[in-house]
This record gives C-alpha cells, sequence and structure tokens, in this order.
C-alpha cells in the first residue's frame, strides 16, 4: 500500500490520488482483516494442503477482484491518461490485485499453518507424555495383594509365639505399604531406600518361609546413591519368591547384586526357579519390570531375564547412572 501511495504522488500532491490512497490501504486492511476471521472462523489451517490450496486460491481472485471493482473505476476518472493506451486493462487490474493479495494471503496463511502444525505436535508429545507418566504411575503403585495378605497372616502367627518380633514385622509391613502409596509420586529413589523396602519385605518372608529362604545381598557401596524405579526390585523379588523358592521342595535362595560397569548401573536377581514356569503363569514382575524401564529411560536401560542353570533363574537390570542431584537437574531442564 506505501508504494501504491508513492507511485501515485510522484508528480505531485493530489488531493483525489492521496484519498484514494488512502481508501485502499483502510480497503485493504479490511479485507485481510475479513479473510483473517474467515480462516479462524473454520479452521483452515487445520485442513490438509490439498483442501487448504483452493481455498486460498480461491480468496485470492475475490479479493482482487474486489480490489479491481473498486480502483478500475476511480483511476479511469481520476488518471484516464495512465490507461488510454491498456488493450487489457480489467486483466491487468486482476493480475496486479491478485500478485499483492497472493503474497500477503500466502504469508499469512503459511505462518498460521506452520504455527497450528507446530501446536499440534506439542499437544500430541504432552499428550502422549501424559499417558505415559499416568502408566507409569499406576505401574509404581502396584502391590499385589497377595503379599499383603500372607505377611499380615505371618505377624498373627507371631503375637502370641513372640510378640516382639510381630512388632517388628508390623513396622516392616508398614515400611512397604508407605513406600509403595509414595511410590506414585516419585519417578525414582536412591537405591539405598530400595533395598531396605527390599530387606524389609524379605524379612517378612523369612517369617513365613523359615529355613526354607536363604537370602543374600551384595550391594556396591558406590551404588547406593544412585537412582532407581521405586518398588521395582521388590516386585522382583516377590516375583522370585513366588514363582522360584515357594515352587521348590527343598525352598531356595534369592540373591541381590549391584555394581557399576561402563557407566552404568548393573542389578542382578538370582534365585531357584525355572523360567519356563514363571513365563507360563503370567509374570506380573516381569511384564512390570519391562513397562516401567521402557516408559522412564527408553532404550537407555535394559532387562533380561535367562535359565541360567537347571534351577537357577537369572535376571540383569541395566539403567543409566544417575545420582539424586543430577536426576533433580535433568527434571529441571525438561521443565525448561
Amino acid at each position: 500500500m506505501v508504494e501504491y501511495l508513492a507511485f501515485w504522488l510522484q508528480d505531485g500532491f493530489n488531493s483525489d490520488l492521496f484519498y484514494l490512497a488512502i481508501a485502499n490501504i483502510f480497503l485493504g486492511i479490511t479485507l485481510t482483516h475479513l479473510y483473517r476471521f474467515i480462516i479462524k472462523r473454520w479452521h483452515w489451517v487445520r485442513l490438509p494442503f490439498f483442501r487448504l490450496a483452493p481455498r486460498v486460491l480461491t480468496s485470492v481472485f475475490i479479493l482482487a477482484v474486489i480490489m479491481t471493482a473498486f480502483n478500475l473505476p476511480l483511476d479511469l476518472k481520476i488518471t484516464p491518461q495512465y490507461l488510454v493506451d491498456e488493450p487489457f486493462i480489467v486483466f491487468g487490474y486482476l493480475l496486479t490485485w491478485g500478485k499483492t493479495m497472493l503474497t500477503w494471503i500466502l504469508s499469512y496463511t503459511a505462518y498460521h499453518y506452520v504455527e497450528r502444525t507446530r501446536d499440534a505436535e506439542i499437544e500430541k508429545i504432552l499428550l502422549k507424555t501424559s499417558i505415559r507418566e499416568t502408566e507409569a504411575k499406576v505401574l509404581r503403585s502396584q502391590l499385589n495383594p497377595h503379599f499383603v495378605f500372607n505377611a499380615l497372616n505371618s505377624i498373627r502367627a507371631l503375637v502370641l509365639e513372640n510378640p516382639s518380633k510381630a512388632q517388628q514385622g508390623i513396622t516392616q509391613l508398614s515400611n512397604i505399604l508407605r513406600n509403595s502409596l509414595l511410590a506414585d509420586r516419585r519417578k525414582t529413589v536412591e537405591l539405598r531406600e530400595e533395598i531396605k523396602t527390599v530387606e524389609d519385605y524379605l524379612a517378612l518372608e523369612k517369617v513365613r518361609y523359615e529355613d526354607r529362604l536363604n537370602c543374600r545381598l551384595e550391594i556396591d557401596p558406590k551404588t547406593q546413591y544412585l537412582q532407581v524405579p521405586p518398588m521395582m526390585l521388590q516386585t522382583l523379588v516377590e516375583n522370585a519368591i513366588k514363582h522360584g523358592v515357594q515352587k521348590a521342595i527343598n525352598g531356595g535362595f534369592v540373591e541381590l547384586t549391584t555394581w557399576i560397569e561402563v557407566g552404568m548401573l548393573n542389578i542382578r536377581i538370582r534365585n531357584t526357579g525355572v523360567l519356563g514356569d514363571r513365563e507360563a503363569s503370567g509374570g506380573f514382575g516381569l511384564k512390570n519390570t519391562s513397562q516401567r524401564l521402557e516408559l522412564l529411560y527408553g532404550t537407555d536401560a535394559s532387562f533380561r531375564i535367562r535359565q541360567e542353570s537347571a534351577d537357577v533363574v537369572c535376571a540383569d537390570i541395566v539403567i543409566p547412572m544417575q545420582s539424586d542431584g543430577v536426576f533433580r537437574r535433568s527434571e529441571e531442564l525438561k521443565k525448561v
């Protein structure tokens, strides 16, 4: 519009041309705002390209026709000398205003189309993240109800026989339940906290199985403050006892070992058992662990379970090393 005004004023000031230029500016603003209202009202930027393109071209043509219909009669009256030798004057006006409107409309539409596409991708990512977080919370908070039932029965048997041990069992069970309730609020916890939960769980199971259950924990001191998913180890140990030690005629063992290798935290759980029995029964702990590791670490973590020998099953977990401070910092960076 500014170029249009400058062109018509190059030979000196003419009030008619000046008012015509001002009128063109206001008409152009009105039409472009009308176009802006239309594409927002009917959500054109959400349309696929093959449906959007005809609408844009039609809009350009209509706007060019309106500008031509407004300007041509006035120009013929005010400046006929410039239009005497123009053989296809209407076509020329349509082409000139069409190029102007096409430039503006394409720029405006392309900007909002790209912006809408970006917003849709962000919404999709946020929705996927929300779903994954909800799934992770559900998985973190799962605690086998059979364990609670069995633990309460064991404690009940101790109330008269060994009251002090019964009190200790109640404390251990309350610790496990508290950690289970808090699990859905935290993505990870320090390994030492998870080990304490496992120790409380094994102590309660020891009351139930007595000499049929042997437990060994070998925890590398360097791993104690690294982050792991809450209740994950307890779930795997529970799975090992339920599908391994419990089914063994003479009982068995559960062994938990941690170490650092090639910048990764390694956790190994070995126990008496046969892997085929565990897979056939559904393997609650196995599915839980695989899903949680995938949700939290993606491809950076791995979980593998194998039959180490005829009567020993071995489960290996490898996850990135993260101290509490590093994890908090990574969470802050994600929010930014």
